[in-house]
């Protein structure tokens, strides 16, 4: 069991909606946001905060992650849902945010597109993607 909580897409998308607190961390890189897509949650008056986990292509982490969150304005008071491609890197890093002093932090199980199927593609599972949630490509 992980030490931090777990939730699906469409939890993620009902707590955006439900909680003027929650915000959307999208910790993938910047290629990952211009070439496959964003969430887009201007339906909910809200915007998808982009603090990459891992800077590309190095991949090295991000040493200034948790004062980017700060300087996004996120603060310990919101629950802040973590998402990645599939929910690996997600997890890292809403570890590396409680430790730095964020107790609401929840990870986003199967991410933005979701766990490779059985031809080795993503997107026809599960993740935001697959479960029909609004999106956007950049």
């Amino acid at each position: 069991m992980s030490d931090i909580p777990h939730a699906t897409v469409t939890e993620t998308w009902e707590a955006l909606r439900s909680d003027p607190s929650a915000a959307l961390v999208d910790v993938r890189t910047d290629a990952e946001w211009s070439y496959v897509g964003l969430p887009d949650l201007s339906a909910i008056g809200k915007k998808v905060h982009r603090i990459a986990w891992q800077i590309f292509p190095s991949m090295t982490v991000n040493g200034r992650f948790v004062e980017e969150l700060a300087a996004a304005g996120l603060t310990p008071a919101n629950e802040l849902y973590f998402l990645c491609r599939s929910g690996a890197r997600s997890l890292a890093a809403a570890r590396a945010a409680m430790a730095a002093g964020y107790p609401r932090v929840v990870n986003i199980i199967d991410g933005f597109e979701g766990p490779l199927d059985e031809a080795g593609h993503r997107r026809t599972r599960a993740g935001w993607i697959a479960a029909g949630l609004p999106w956007r490509q950049t």
